[in-house]
């Protein structure tokens, strides 16, 4: 089977969603945009392992304070707890069992490292707009007002009921929000629900 059949038959866990959320409000209130099949893995190292080989691979510095998160281009890499991170990237071009960059991190860190590939795990939202924060409050129970939560902050929380892991982008404000896929189709329901009195 080819790439290209592979890619076609590949479908978001929000595509029923699709048109819903792109016709969703608008700048002046809240959008919905997903990103599907971002590579994603989970990246953990052992409390002597050294980071340097690879922060080369990944072209970003580790943040290892609890709760933020780096960029480099479209990578991103947000620590979940002590010497744990999701490390997220665009889709690659071609749809394998294990994404390249989990195999490239073991190599790099040997026995000290576990690169998981976890990116048919979770689909990616981002909810941006001057309601989005008050769209997520409605689910959410962390203070997202900008003395606590700003861009460069990341979080696992639930969102009406939903396991997520959440960071803030930039100051619109935008939120990118990692959801199981399970959990996708709900959580996408809420959202647009949760949004009907901020559309316009």
């Amino acid at each position: 089977m080819t790439a290209d059949v592979k890619e076609r038959r590949r479908r978001s866990p929000l595509d029923a969603l699709a048109r819903d959320l792109a016709a969703t409000g608008g700048p002046g209130s809240v959008t919905f945009t997903e990103w599907p099949f971002r590579v994603q893995v989970e990246l953990r190292v052992a409390r002597d392992g050294d980071l340097g080989g690879l922060e080369d691979v990944l072209g970003l510095a580790l943040p290892e304070r609890v709760g933020a998160f780096a960029v480099a281009g479209e990578r991103q890499a947000s620590c979940l707890g002590p010497r744990w991170w999701l490390v997220t990237d665009v889709p690659e071009p071609d749809v394998r069992l294990e994404c390249a960059l989990a195999g490239e991190l073991r190599a790099s860190g040997g026995e000290d490292v576990s690169a998981v590939d976890v990116s048919a795990q979770r689909t990616t939202i981002d909810v941006a707009g001057p309601h989005a924060r008050d769209v997520l409050a409605h689910g959410c129970s962390l203070d997202l007002h900008p003395r606590e939560f700003a861009p460069g902050r990341c979080a696992q929380t639930m969102l009406a009921k939903a396991q997520v892991v959440l960071q803030q982008l930039d100051d619109v404000p935008t939120y990118r929000l990692a959801v199981r896929a399970s959990f996708a189709d709900y959580l996408g329901r809420w959202l647009l629900d949760a949004a009907t009195e901020y559309v316009r």
